[in-house]
């Protein structure tokens, strides 16, 4: 009784953790319309969330020390690379089409598994990959010619590959010296990835009056600063942490299927809220892009365990340990 009760918990924190990631381009994209830069909005959103997770950052200064590369990776790639890529892209192309794209990083993975780590690779991992590239290419619509912005497309591709640095780093998430707490992790990522954006986005030259006024969203005015509390506290710190909590609770895969929700929420609530329409073989090559993502993902082989390790969620399986690091993502 008890662990069907924690599994179920584990779904529906899963289910916000999903909601909460997709609803940070729709929230965002409104203050860059407005005149925000799409690096300044993501300073914001990053600095933000980083002075709300200092307690934990102080909780966990012994990582400092003990996973200095896993903290600076992470940083660079997992937040400031993934967030200043994807919101970028947003300013040029549908939110859906850019997240979708996202969801590519997956499929990516294997090719570091299998050509830098020379490892093979499953049959259904490679039929995810093929599902994935032909679902994009219904998304982007190739047959017209694409009819997406093709910088736009290429800055969500980036996004994916910065994301690809992620899961390798999360897999490399706990040593010999012991396993690198993932709300640790995140909580120094965001402190690393705004010291970064700092030096790039130069937040001194922006109008800082635009977080006064507010943003259209789709012919309803919206105070700006309701919509960037909504990306700190909840596409950022709450996603984080569901996230986090999710896949303590269920096993990888099963958090990895919810986590595919996110695109299909970005989508939606782009529809509703901000008048993306897609047409019907762009809504089914999402969704193909979603399975095919979602196979890969699940696919992907994992390297011989060592054996057990003191306090992962399950003796002999090491896997759970790694997988709690990656369900903190970006979201992009």
């Amino acid at each position: 009784m008890h662990a069907t009760q924690g599994r179920s918990a584990g779904l529906g924190i899963a289910l916000v953790s999903a909601c909460a990631f997709g609803g940070s381009g729709v929230a965002a994209k409104p203050l860059i319309e407005a005149g925000l830069d799409p690096l300044h909005v993501v300073w914001l959103r990053v600095a933000g969330a980083a002075l709300v997770m200092l307690p934990v950052a102080w909780r966990h200064r012994d990582l400092l020390r003990r996973k200095p590369a896993l903290l600076a990776g992470f940083g660079l790639l997992a937040v400031a690379g993934v967030q200043a890529f994807y919101f970028a892209s947003i300013s040029r192309i549908p939110v859906g089409v850019a997240l979708l794209i996202e969801y590519l990083a997956p499929a990516l993975v294997l090719g570091w598994v299998r050509f830098v780590q020379r490892r093979p690779v499953t049959r259904a991992a490679a039929l995810g990959v093929v599902l994935a590239a032909g679902g994009l290419a219904c998304v982007v619509q190739v047959w017209s010619g694409l009819t997406f912005d093709l910088v736009g497309l290429l800055l969500a591709l980036a996004a994916a590959c910065c994301q690809v640095g992620y899961f390798v780093l999360s897999d490399q998430g706990a040593g010999e010296d012991g396993q690198a707490d993932p709300l640790g992790v995140i909580a120094y990522g965001l402190l690393i990835g705004a010291l970064v954006l700092t030096v790039v986005a130069r937040p001194w030259g922006m109008d800082w009056a635009l977080l006064g006024g507010s943003a259209d969203m789709d012919g309803t005015d919206v105070p700006a600063w309701l919509l960037l509390g909504w990306i700190v506290l909840i596409a950022t710190v709450l996603a984080y942490v569901t996230g986090v909590v999710s896949v303590r609770r269920l096993s990888p895969q099963v958090a990895g299927v919810v986590a595919c929700l996110e695109a299909v929420i970005a989508t939606v609530l782009a529809w509703i809220l901000l008048g993306e329409h897609l047409a019907a073989p762009q809504i089914i090559g999402g969704a193909v892009v979603l399975v095919g993502a979602f196979i890969a993902q699940s696919s992907t082989p994992k390297p011989p365990a060592a054996g057990p390790v003191a306090g992962s969620p399950a003796e002999g399986e090491p896997e759970a340990r790694d997988a709690e690091l990656s369900s903190g993502r970006t979201a992009p």
